[in-house]
């Protein structure tokens, strides 16, 4: 039967409880969500035999979370991936961000909302179970402009999708780019890596970055470079050619254009037998393959995750879009509504 059940995930070291809310869909699948951070912990769907296994990277503790995580699972804001130089000119005025990835701001800076203690309630839904993670940035929070007040709801659908529905506003000018940030591995740790899994993305364009993985502004074709997933490859195919990065980190420009509700990414795992579609309203998706990880950490059922361990599609807007007209638009006005979905449908083959 579908089903939610609500249990302690332990306290912060500041003596904070969190909640963790584990929805089963009454077909087989189960998704675990924190309100650390609205994080997807764990996220079980079958394989080719029926088996169950867990599809995402993430920790059975509070305290990795806190001190340890590369954003496993996590809601990313209030602006995803990378804000050059954290500086930005909005209404006439100059804002500075924390800068905490080399010379940029990344993923909300200091204390983003990942870190932040949300605010959980089960929701009636028709399509499953879902829960709604509700959380309000004051005004000058890492020093954003304006008071936001965000929801994410997750569903586990009756067919084994999960969805996630986010909306926000806000009472003054702002910007916004809201991402789940779950690390895939299709085989539920079968293989250590993703190096062998098939990927699919409908972007004939990517946007080129400088050293510091800030975009230059420029929206290039992906055709005859390592980044063409146009057509089924698999990550290990030319991985080796990315020499600078050491793996795949950068955002696709979707055909759709963002807006509604389209197919954006297919992955499938040849041992398993699972697949994962991306479907999303977003106009980019930043693909990322895990290239820090070096098996340092220690997840769910004792898993050391290493290099490649898993692939990361973060359905957005464009990396530093505020400093490039030409990119999608990431600024939020009172009276606007923010809203956006992702849908992770899985299946078998």
């Amino acid at each position: 039967m579908a089903n939610i059940q609500k249990t302690d995930f332990g306290k912060t070291q500041d003596g904070k409880p969190v909640e963790m809310y584990t929805l089963h869909n009454g077909h087989g699948a189960v998704a675990k969500i924190i309100t650390w951070g609205a994080t997807l912990t764990e996220l079980h769907v079958p394989d080719r035999a029926g088996k169950l296994g867990n599809v995402v990277l993430g920790f059975d503790n509070l305290n990795s979370y806190e001190t340890s995580s590369p954003f496993f699972g996590a809601t990313a804001g209030r602006v995803a991936n990378r804000v050059a130089k954290g500086q930005f000119m909005l209404d006439g005025k100059s804002y500075q961000l924390a800068v905490n990835n080399g010379p940029n701001s990344l993923h909300g800076g200091a204390v983003g909302f990942d870190k932040k203690i949300w605010t959980a309630r089960p929701m009636p839904s028709a399509d499953g179970t879902s829960v709604v993670f509700t959380y309000v940035s004051p005004d000058g929070e890492e020093n954003y402009p304006g008071a936001l007040a965000s929801a994410v709801t997750y569903t586990l659908t009756n067919d084994n999708a999960l969805r996630i529905d986010y909306k926000a506003s806000t009472d003054k000018t702002t910007i916004l780019n809201l991402t789940n940030h779950s690390y895939f591995n299709l085989s539920a740790g079968q293989s250590p890596t993703i190096m062998d899994e098939v990927v699919t993305i409908a972007a004939d364009n990517y946007t080129p970055t400088d050293d510091t993985l800030i975009p230059t502004g420029e929206i290039k074709s992906v055709k005859g470079t390592p980044f063409d997933f146009t057509t089924p490859h698999t990550i290990g195919e030319r991985i080796d050619k990315i020499e600078k990065v050491g793996g795949y980190d950068l955002n696709y420009v979707l055909n759709s254009g963002g807006g509604k509700l389209v197919f954006a990414a297919k992955v499938e795992d040849p041992t398993s037998g699972r697949v994962m579609e991306c479907w999303t309203t977003q106009p980019g998706v930043q693909l990322y393959t895990a290239i820090h990880l070096d098996g340092t950490l220690t997840g769910v059922g004792g898993t050391k995750y290493q290099k490649a361990g898993g692939l990361c599609l973060e359905t957005q807007h464009f990396p530093d879009s505020i400093n490039h007209p030409n990119f999608p638009s990431t600024v939020l006005k009172p009276g606007e509504t923010y809203n956006q979905t992702t849908v992770y449908k899985f299946s078998t083959k």
